[in-house]
């Protein structure tokens, strides 16, 4: 009997991957995921369907994006060699463009007026507001009052492009928060209303959706890796919040011979409420709708969380990630907020690039990573550029404070 490829297999007609994932809400949102699942899985295969989509990603979003090696960087560091799938080139700055295109272009087919979505460091906010004027639809973002203060520019940037941004004052004022505040907007209006959720995260069908809009970043680089080397890369890193930016540059790579890499927000700290390391730290327990590994406090309630990027600060991780922990081929790395920081920086005067704090995270890892493997390869997913961080790091971080 034949056995069918990973991504044939998970997740499970449920929505499962091994014990992870499902759909955990009222029925009346349960009914509306179905709905949204039986739409993807119609069109999802389509000629049509597919042809548009390949059209945006060559003409409107600028795919494929390159893999660039960088030797100034890997000199520096020393070890193992050290490139980028440049996601930073995407229009709009970062990776979220792919599954935002999907996710309004599968909306417009349902006869869906709005978009909704939560957003974090502002990239999925910018990216599904572009979206949404790309297809003539109306767009509401949510995001914690902490994170419009942090991310001002992308903030800007989605009000230029028409979206109702709603500051989110509750609890942390942050990721999470902004999460309910959307989820509640899109349960008062299901009928008008499409919710895009960011990651892949959230009940079934959206962690498959947003894995299978952000796999072209995979299939990419695997080819492209290929032509450059003649081989496959050793090692693939890429920073995890929810984990859309990993999941879409793992899925190429999951049956092939090399190490995958999920590098969490270590922040400031062990202690709960000084980092967002769900796999390192968190148990099995429900969240906005779905199984995975979850950071809880002593009363079982999603604990506080803490990183300097916005887009990773998320008090759990994608159910598919927490798949792959759990059967061993996911490892986990880590980065500290400084680590984070030093990254930026180095990635800036060594390569002239401006790197998201969320990637960041991946580079200042795979510098670590280089020096245990000195004669390997390791391919990062830089998921977005750093104008949105820019102001906030020189206030806080100004670089004179570090030597490099």
């Amino acid at each position: 009997m034949q056995v069918k490829p990973y991504l044939r297999q998970f997740p499970d007609n449920e929505g499962y991957f091994g014990k992870f994932g499902g759909v955990y809400l009222p029925d009346d949102l349960a009914r509306e995921c179905k709905k949204i699942e039986e739409a993807y899985l119609k069109i999802a295969n389509s000629h049509d369907f597919i042809m548009k989509l390949r059209d945006i990603r060559k003409h409107f979003q600028g795919r494929p994006t390159p893999v660039y090696y960088a030797k100034r960087l890997t000199e520096n560091v020393g070890g193992a060699r050290i490139y980028l799938k440049r996601e930073d080139l995407n229009h709009t700055g970062a990776h979220k463009l792919n599954h935002c295109m999907g996710e309004a272009l599968l909306a417009s087919y349902m006869g869906k007026k709005k978009l909704i979505a939560e957003t974090g460091a502002g990239q999925h906010g910018v990216a599904l507001a572009t979206a949404a004027a790309y297809f003539g639809l109306e767009c509401e973002i949510h995001m914690g009052e902490v994170d419009i203060k942090k991310e001002h520019p992308n903030v800007i940037r989605m009000k230029m492009l028409g979206a109702n941004v709603i500051p989110v004052n509750k609890g942390q004022k942050t990721l999470k928060e902004a999460v309910d505040s959307a989820f509640e907007a899109y349960m008062g209006n299901t009928e008008e209303c499409f919710y895009a959720i960011g990651s892949v995260v959230g009940p079934h069908p959206f962690p498959m959706m947003v894995r299978d809009f952000q796999s072209v970043v995979g299939f990419e680089a695997k080819e492209q890796f290929v032509q450059m080397t003649g081989i496959l890369p050793d090692n693939l890193v890429a920073c995890v919040g929810g984990g859309s930016n990993a999941m879409g540059i793992f899925s190429a790579f999951i049956e092939e011979p090399c190490e995958l890499y999920g590098v969490e927000p270590l922040g400031r700290g062990t202690k709960l409420g000084e980092h967002a390391a769900s796999l390192k730290y968190g148990v099995e327990g429900i969240l906005h709708g779905f199984n995975s590994m979850v950071l809880l406090d002593e009363n079982n309630e999603p604990a506080k969380v803490h990183s300097v990027a916005s887009g990773l600060d998320y008090p759990s991780v994608g159910p598919e990630h927490a798949h792959l922990h759990s059967r061993g081929r996911l490892r986990l790395g880590g980065a500290t907020d400084d680590e984070a920081i030093m990254a930026f920086y180095k990635l800036c005067r060594f390569e002239g690039i401006i790197p998201a704090l969320e990637s960041a995270h991946a580079v200042a890892f795979a510098m670590k990573l280089a020096k245990e493997k000195p004669y390997e390869s390791i391919l990062v997913n830089l998921s977005g550029r750093g104008d949105k961080d820019i102001d906030f790091i020189y206030e806080n971080y100004p670089p004179e404070k570090f030597a490099l």
